[in-house]
């Protein structure tokens, strides 16, 4: 006869990621703050950043020998500025998403620290549910939620680049940008469960989301391009795996805009129209280099895949700090109910 401590490991799977989900979603107020997120520094950078970067692209096309380029005009409405106007913002966009897999994967997080700080894990330990089973719904909820997130705001991207008529990506390149999304969406979890199986208060978290929030979209590129960082930080930032799924947004969202844009400034200038592209993609941090190699898509992906094995390792060794619970004098109360004093 089939005893409670033997159950199906698959319903007490689907029963906690259910559970957990209902907790997140519940939670109208932390629900509204993960989507904001990514849609925070899209605002942000419509209404203040975007200006910016055409300033930039005005000073590659200074010493243009065509007219048109040479005239650039970032609030003009000619042929030239819908071509920049795409690469910019499909370049931005790119980096927004790969910033939002992150920081969504994070914010969703908060349940597992809570569950370890609210003694909710205490419940888990004394019931028939297995504790190798109770970590695997943490990862997989925290993939839902986060691919839901980052899915909403991918939409968004494409409703934004549509309503400027900058939407020239083709079937392959959104297959492309959604492979790239779960790939993303993958090794941002392990990575931010990693970082909260060391995490066992609230304040905590807050001051890591707060930290982590600020500083990451900077240490993927996100915001801005490579070599404008020092050296020193440049080479900090090819050890993070943020950095490569970010670039392998950038090859998605930008493969057809480049295209259509190289054909259009080599049909102005056929003597120095590469010449420009290159400078122009360059100045926006299209291609990755690090130590002075350039690192291709195929080499970023299989680093990728490198990290997440890594990362799915050393969850393995610190798995059992997700179900943990601190309890009164000091006492970790851990599977069974056991207590350990440390």
């Amino acid at each position: 006869m089939k005893t409670a401590t033997k159950q199906n490991y698959g319903e007490q799977l689907g029963k906690l990621i259910k559970r957990h989900l209902l907790v997140f979603f519940n939670n109208r107020m932390r629900v509204f703050f993960t989507l904001m997120v990514p849609f925070i520094v899209f605002v942000i950078y419509i209404f203040f950043l975007r200006n910016l970067e055409l300033l930039t692209v005005k000073d590659v096309f200074r010493d243009s020998a065509v007219e048109e380029l040479k005239n650039f005009d970032p609030s003009g409405t000619t042929t030239i500025n819908k071509y920049v106007g795409a690469i910019l913002d499909s370049w931005m966009l790119s980096g927004i998403m790969a910033f939002s897999t992150l920081t969504v994967s994070l914010q969703t997080n908060n349940i597992i620290v809570a569950d370890k700080e609210n003694g909710i894990n205490r419940d888990f330990a004394s019931s028939p549910v297995s504790n190798a089973v109770l970590i695997l719904s943490y990862f997989i909820y925290s993939f839902i939620v986060t691919l839901i997130v980052s899915f909403i705001f991918l939409v968004v991207c494409f409703i934004y680049l549509a309503a400027l008529g900058e939407f020239w990506l083709t079937f392959v390149d959104v297959l492309s940008i959604v492979g790239v999304l779960l790939y993303s969406t993958v090794n941002s979890v392990l990575f931010t469960v990693f970082i909260c199986s060391f995490v066992s208060s609230d304040m905590t978290m807050a001051s890591i989301l707060t930290i982590f929030s600020s500083a990451v979209g900077f240490l993927i590129g996100a915001y801005m391009p490579f070599y404008m960082m020092p050296a020193g930080v440049q080479n900090v930032c090819c050890f993070i795996p943020g950095t490569y799924c970010c670039s392998l947004f950038r090859y998605a969202f930008l493969a057809t805009p480049i295209s259509e844009a190289s054909a259009y400034i080599v049909g102005l200038d056929p003597a120095a129209g590469q010449k420009i592209i290159d400078g122009l993609t360059g100045n926006f941090g299209y291609n990755l280099e690090f130590f002075g190699m350039n690192i291709t898509p195929e080499i970023q992906a299989g680093i990728i895949a490198g990290f997440t094995l890594l990362l799915v390792a050393l969850n393995l060794v610190t798995g059992k700090k997700l179900t943990s619970v601190i309890g009164g004098m000091g006492k970790k109360i851990v599977k069974g109910g056991k207590k350990d004093d440390k």
